[in-house]
């Protein structure tokens, strides 16, 4: 926060105002063209316009400030100079993906600005606070890190597609990016010896691929039960190609663009029999009267894609208010006091009489029980049923052949059942 004065002089009088012009300002660092992007942007300003109308920080007035990434990590680390240098924010709300947080996160390190991630779930990141806590300590994570993410989608591998489905092998299919292969490693280090799901292949695309037909064939010829995707970027294009092709393999994985509810309209209703992981709030998974409450309010406010917010705009509203109730007690952003009083938050939203979602955070030194590992900084989750302590990492979700949804997994949150689609023998 900061306070400019005025003054001026008249004859041999001088006149003093305290005017406060400078506000306390938030940026928004992230795609303003993505629906994910979006999701988070709009999290931050529906939570801003709420504190705003409580007051701000401590009298003074909450403005946000926009800097786009185009999802390309070049222009994140300028978007991230801009509103270091330019805007000298106080705080910074980002949903960027994982190679642009990795861009940028150099510049949080040496500007030291109190900044929330709310997409990026690179368990790399969460390293580095591990490794360096000092330097890493403003920064904070509140989406489970990939490896929570993948330790829960295990689970859903042996109880469902092993299990249920009698399948023994994965053909993976995955995009070249930071987030497709730190995804792939931890898949492959653990189907096999966790779930009895051999990798009997690993097929990398680049982002910009077109023509899936040369790579689906290449996965039936692999001999696999089912493809495993990873993809984060055009996802609706491997999709909809999955399903016009009828690709007679079942599909699973993480696919991105299937969190939205414009999914089935932007695969043209191509879309059916596609599953994946998603954070939580999803598609399909019933919301606590929080949840809801916000939902309304942003279907109210906007009337343009996305509709209904990713899980990152759920992470941004809460986000922003814990950030903001942190420093309303810290008196300000830029010091360790802050830092303190944000590992201390903690948000626990019910459903019928049982812990839905919670938003707080892993302590320093506090060792997961089923990884064996620390998470500081990162959102706490709960990756071993009946999940009564926290959110659970992620849910399975699946869209049908007739353009529904329902969350499928863990049994706790689901809504449906997982099934392969009509065209897939069984």
């Amino acid at each position: 926060m900061k306070k400019h004065f005025l003054s001026v002089a008249a004859g041999s009088m001088l006149i003093a105002s305290n005017l406060a012009i400078a506000d306390v300002k938030v940026g928004y660092i992230g795609s303003l063209s993505s629906d994910t992007g979006l999701s988070t942007l709009r999290g931050a300003e529906i939570a801003i316009e709420e504190l705003n109308a409580q007051g701000g920080l401590l009298g003074e007035k909450i403005v946000l400030v926009k800097a786009d990434t185009g999802e390309d990590p070049t222009e994140g680390i300028k978007a991230y100079e801009y509103l270091a240098e330019t805007e000298e924010v106080d705080f910074i709300i980002s949903g960027s993906i994982d190679d642009v947080s990795l861009g940028w996160m150099p510049r949080m390190q040496e500007y030291q600005i109190p900044t929330l991630d709310t997409w990026t779930s690179y368990v790399g990141i969460i390293d580095m606070v591990v490794e360096d806590y000092e330097i890493m300590k403003p920064y904070f994570m509140n989406i489970a890190s990939d490896e929570a993410l993948a330790t829960l989608y295990i689970d859903f591998g042996k109880d469902v597609l092993a299990d249920k489905m009698g399948w023994s092998s994965v053909v993976i299919l995955q995009e070249d990016t930071a987030f497709g292969n730190a995804i792939s490693g931890l898949v492959t280090d653990a189907l096999a010896p966790n779930a009895g799901i051999d990798v009997v292949e690993s097929i990398v695309y680049d982002i910009a691929t077109v023509d899936f037909a040369p790579l689906f064939s290449r996965a039936q010829a692999s001999g696999a039960d089912f493809i495993y995707l990873i993809s984060s970027v055009n996802s609706q294009v491997v999709s909809s190609q999955y399903v016009k092709l009828q690709v007679p393999m079942g599909m699973t994985g993480v696919n991105v663009a299937a969190l939205g509810q414009e999914f089935w309209e932007d695969t043209g209703g191509a879309g059916g029999g596609i599953s994946t992981l998603s954070p939580v709030p999803s598609v399909g998974f019933k919301l606590d009267p929080v949840s809801q409450a916000f939902v309304d309010t942003y279907q109210k406010k906007y009337t343009s894609r996305p509709v209904m917010p990713h899980f990152n705009g759920f992470n941004a509203y809460h986000g922003v208010k814990q950030a903001f109730a942190s420093a309303a007690e810290a008196g300000g952003f830029n010091n360790t006091t802050w830092v303190t009083a944000m590992e201390k938050q903690d948000l626990t939203l019910k459903l019928d009489g049982e812990v839905w979602l919670r938003y707080a955070f892993w302590g320093n030194d506090e060792i997961e029980p089923r990884t064996g590992r620390t998470y500081p900084h990162n959102v706490r989750f709960d990756i071993t049923a009946p999940y009564n302590e926290a959110s659970p990492s992620m849910v399975v979700i699946q869209w049908y052949e007739d353009g529904s949804t329902a969350v499928v997994y863990p049994d706790k949150y689901k809504t449906g059942e997982f099934v392969v689609p009509s065209w897939v023998k069984k």
